[in-house]
């Protein structure tokens, strides 16, 4: 029996790469590439098969290519995990000060290189136009918290330098975003209105059909948005989405202010949506930066990431995935090298990849069902009493229901004062709700107001498991269906039918 087990797994990962072309040496393909202990009393069926950029094809989300512009990385040490990853779009910087080291002498071809690659291989370059260049007076810093371009050569330096992009680049490279986190330069609101709205005119100048994300803004205040939103007047139009970031230990408490944000992108630029730019967990504690002072480990990190961007894809917000690889932080940027460990894949201090991460694989299964075969169903026929569980309604394109939950943190009830009878108020606690390590589940009730599921099947998204719902966890009455004894965990799982999914 171990002898016929072990064969029926590598004639599965043979097929799985197969379907990929030479896969990285350290990628995992079989059904328990991403194993947990996790136990449920359901019986397991399989495990959701891993599907590639072209098989995927369009998903709610990108990937960050990290920072390539300063060398912190290594595209072509990380490159080959991008396709078997499925996410078809990567955030590259653009890296000025990279490209013109003497004056007046362009040179992208470490751009044109990447750019080029991913193009080849059906990913989407989204490049952000991040940062200055200190050989110029005024051009602003080449780094994270630099102040922008401010100065009238400056300026003009930074102008020359967005046409030489937008002229180089049109006809490859569709969507571009602006300067990243300008705020932590205590940049004015208005001093990053204009210019954001300076570059996406030479942009659009070149290229009147691209998509253009604005402010990148690194917190997600709604007064924020708004200070930078208002000075642009009739230019918000050449805006096709807002960029936020806004790093929380618990990711669903992200969407309080949610609501403040969309008033103020009705109010300012009905045309355009929200994005989310940038948001992930470390693996493992780091003491500086987003996160920081936390005890992580992989399997919270994957969790987070995978709250986070599917709670984005339920609040109809395009979402980034933060990000594929480590980086590798150096001097002047850190007085000593530092690795922020927020990536899919590990690095060592050479740039090499030295390990997959549970990250890489939990995101991977989830962008194989959760991309553009999904509509969301904003009336949902879903319910739960509990307000401590997130849950989200799909339907595929074949008309097959999907919803999606997890536990996103510990409710505080307050008592209601004033009124007739006893009221109370169900709020999240601010302190909770942080993925923990657990893989302790506990069972739930939802119900259904829909037509009877035919082969109904529960998913964890972390090893990607899939397992059969029995007829007497379907209770079916006049009103529908009650699905009792279903798991639940402070990571997303799913129920769909079967047929809806592509097995291993």
């Amino acid at each position: 029996m171990k002898v016929k087990h072990a064969t029926i797994l590598g004639l599965l990962g043979l097929a799985a790469s197969v379907a990929y072309g030479a896969l990285p040496p350290l990628i995992k393909t079989g059904p328990d590439r991403n194993a947990t202990q996790l136990q449920v009393s359901l019986k397991k069926i399989g495990c959701l098969k891993p599907k590639s950029v072209k098989e995927v094809g369009d998903s709610n989300f990108t990937i960050d290519g990290a920072p390539v512009d300063r060398d912190f990385v290594d595209f072509d040490k990380y490159r080959d995990y991008l396709e078997p990853l499925g996410v078809n779009k990567i955030r590259i910087l653009t890296g000025w000060a990279k490209s013109e080291r003497v004056k007046g002498k362009i040179d992208v071809a470490w751009l044109d290189h990447i750019v080029d690659w991913c193009l080849s291989h059906d990913i989407n370059p989204l490049l952000e136009l991040s940062y200055g260049n200190p050989i110029y007076p005024g051009a602003g810093g080449a780094g994270l918290g630099s102040s922008i371009p401010n100065t009238p050569e400056g300026l003009r330096h930074w102008d020359r330098w967005v046409d030489f992009l937008a002229n180089h680049f049109k006809g490859r490279v569709k969507e571009w975003a602006m300067w990243n986190e300008p705020r932590f330069a205590s940049n004015a609101p208005p001093a990053i209105a204009a210019f954001n709205v300076r570059s996406a005119k030479i942009l659009r100048k070149y290229m009147p059909n691209c998509r253009i994300h604005a402010l990148s803004l690194a917190g997600s205040l709604p007064e924020v948005l708004e200070a930078c939103m208002k000075p642009m007047g009739d230019d918000v139009k050449l805006f096709d989405t807002f960029i936020y970031h806004g790093y929380v230990h618990n990711p669903d408490l992200s969407y309080e202010k949610d609501a403040g944000r969309k008033e103020v992108l009705a109010k300012y630029a009905p045309h355009a949506k929200l994005r989310q730019g940038e948001n992930g967990a470390p693996s493992e504690f780091i003491s500086t930066l987003a996160l920081r002072y936390i005890p992580w480990s992989e399997l919270s990190q994957a969790k987070y990431d995978l709250r986070r961007a599917l709670g984005d894809l339920g609040h109809d917000l395009e979402s980034g995935l933060f990000c594929i690889v480590d980086i590798n932080y150096t001097p002047p940027t850190f007085e000593v090298p530092f690795c922020n460990r927020k990536g899919y894949l590990r690095l060592n201090s050479k740039n090499d990849i030295i390990q997959v991460k549970r990250a890489y694989y939990a995101i991977q299964n989830m962008v194989s069902v959760f991309n553009s075969n999904l509509t969301r169903v904003p009336e949902k026929k879903v319910s739960i009493t509990d307000p401590a569980i997130a849950l989200f309604e799909y339907r595929t394109r074949k008309g097959e229901p999907l919803f999606v939950f997890w536990e996103k943190g510990k409710i505080i009830c307050t008592k209601r004062e004033g009124g007739t009878r006893i009221e109370y108020d169900a709020v999240m606690d601010p302190k909770a709700g942080r993925p923990g390590n657990s893989l302790t589940t506990y069972e739930v009730i939802f119900e259904w107001a829909g037509q009877p599921f035919k082969d109904p099947v529960w998913v964890d998204l972390i090893t990607g498991w899939v397992y059969e719902i029995p007829a007497e966890n379907q209770i079916k009455h006049a009103d529908g269906v009650t699905f009792v004894r279903i798991p639940v965990y402070d990571s997303p799982c799913f129920v769909t039918e079967r047929s809806a999914l592509d097995l291993l």
